[in-house]
């Protein structure tokens, strides 16, 4: 497919800026594949929407007080609808990565420039070495120091470039490793999207709201959204009703959030992201495969991961290694029968995604019906839920 294909209208006044009040009360779309069909509303048991119904009321209408026909509001799908697709036996794959704080601000030596370093990955724990971007690129060079606290006791030399905007540092703080994880992100932020950083100030708050419940190995800059939605009462409630978790990590890297830069999809390359998958997720997978019950693949990263780990017998296997997976339509996917997505902006790999395991046709329609009923977009927004059915 081309780069074109998607494009569509997005109003930035979409761009979720903040996340909901509770993690599982956002708004549901919910697709399905095989009838080609979308939900946007709450139905009763007889398929009915709830709500929508007529009532009277009285208006004073040039003196006088006349009846008037009403027609309630339809009640809009949330989150926790998600449980009533599911049942006993079946599975949930989630993405245990952790974020840690990626985003710092320091200042360059002799200019005192305000210099911002995101932390992409550590190289070498014992010479405290790790992979950055800094913006703005073009002031920082070989042999450059860094400060990052008012103390000066932070402080990193810039020994390598790897790319346009990316640098090796080799931070200069002698203590053990944990005491210099600690304090190096004590200084950090939590790593937000430039479409939310951009618009508002990042708050110490959004280190908990940017992060999975079930969050556990660190490594991720940036959350895998999808499964922000899950609050503890929905896992219990899950657990309650017999729903298998499986867990597995990848963790989430820059390179969703990269421009795609040709038109032929086929010539995109991607980031490797780090993924680990043990043998007692693919037991817990496998055994549901078996039963020809559902497995539901909670966002993107997650469908990257086991799309990456499936053999031939479409068997999810054991890894433990990278991935630079890039998934679009047409793609016939070997694990995961529904999925939980976000709703992602045009041209993103994550939409594209979306569209493979959706297919196009119906993902975009739906994507229409989201900017009509203004659905949020991006990280902190609303959720779609894919079917097969």
């Amino acid at each position: 497919m081309k780069l074109s294909q998607f494009k569509f209208r997005m109003p930035d006044e979409l761009i979720a800026l903040n996340p909901p009040m509770h993690r599982d009360e956002c708004k549901l779309m919910i697709l399905h594949r095989k009838s080609q069909t979308i939900d946007l509303f709450k139905k009763d048991e007889e398929g009915n929407l709830l709500d929508g119904s007529e009532y009277e009321v009285e208006k004073k209408v040039k003196g006088k007080m006349v009846k008037k026909t009403m027609n309630r509001p339809k009640e809009y799908l949330d989150f926790r609808n998600v449980l009533e697709h599911f049942d006993e036996g079946d599975t949930f794959i989630f993405n245990d990565t952790k974020v840690f704080p990626a985003r710092l601000y320091g200042t360059k030596e002799k200019t005192d420039a305000k210099i911002e370093v995101f932390l992409l990955r550590e190289l070498n724990r014992d010479m405290r070495l790790w992979d950055v971007l800094v913006e703005p690129a073009r002031k920082i060079r070989i042999g450059n120091k860094l400060f990052f606290d008012e103390t000066s006791t932070m402080v990193a030399e810039v020994i390598d470039n790897t790319t346009s905007r990316g640098r090796t540092l080799r931070f200069l703080y002698d203590c053990s490793h944990e005491e210099f994880k600690h304090e190096l992100f004590a200084l950090g932020s939590a790593p937000l999207p430039y479409y939310i950083v951009d618009r508002r100030e990042v708050t110490p708050e959004d280190m908990e709201d940017f992060q999975c419940i079930y969050a556990k190995n660190e490594g991720a800059v940036t959350a895998p959204a999808s499964g922000l939605h899950f609050s503890r009462e929905m896992m219990k409630r899950m657990e309650i009703k017999g729903i298998n978790f499986a867990f597995i990590t990848l963790h989430c890297a820059l390179g969703n959030f990269h421009d795609i830069e040709v038109e032929d999809l086929t010539k995109h390359k991607m980031d490797s992201e780090q993924m680990i998958i043990t043998q007692e997720a693919c037991d817990i997978v496998n055994a549901t495969k078996e039963r020809g019950q559902h497995i539901c693949a909670v966002g993107t990263s997650v469908v990257k991961a086991t799309e990456t780990a499936v053999g031939t017998d479409r068997q999810l296997k054991e890894y433990d290694g990278w991935t630079n997976k890039f998934i679009f339509p047409p793609y016939d996917f070997g694990v995961a029968d529904s999925m939980i997505a976000n709703f992602y902006h045009p041209y993103s790999t994550l939409l594209m995604e979306t569209c493979a395991f959706g297919g196009y046709e119906l993902v975009m329609r739906a994507y229409e019906l989201a900017v009509e009923h203004e659905y949020k977009f991006g990280c902190y927004g609303d959720a779609m839920l894919i079917l097969d059915d």
